[in-house]
């Protein structure tokens, strides 16, 4: 059993070094991307919601 786990990490070593890590600015930049598509989303939820609040609230009255 000890066998097993030694050569599985012995595998996720060797892996790592074959990864094809992201610089500095690829990171900062698909940040940067997440980040404004993440304001632009919640920003259109806001105003449909707010939409849907006035109507609802026009029917209800």
């Amino acid at each position: 059993m000890f066998k097993k786990f030694a050569q599985f990490f012995k595998e996720v070593r060797t892996e790592l070094k074959r990864v094809s890590w992201p610089t500095r600015k690829q990171v900062i930049d698909s940040t940067g991307v997440v980040l404004v598509t993440v304001m632009a989303v919640a920003t259109f939820l806001w105003i449909i919601d707010m939409g849907l609040q006035g109507l609802i609230s026009r029917i209800i009255k």
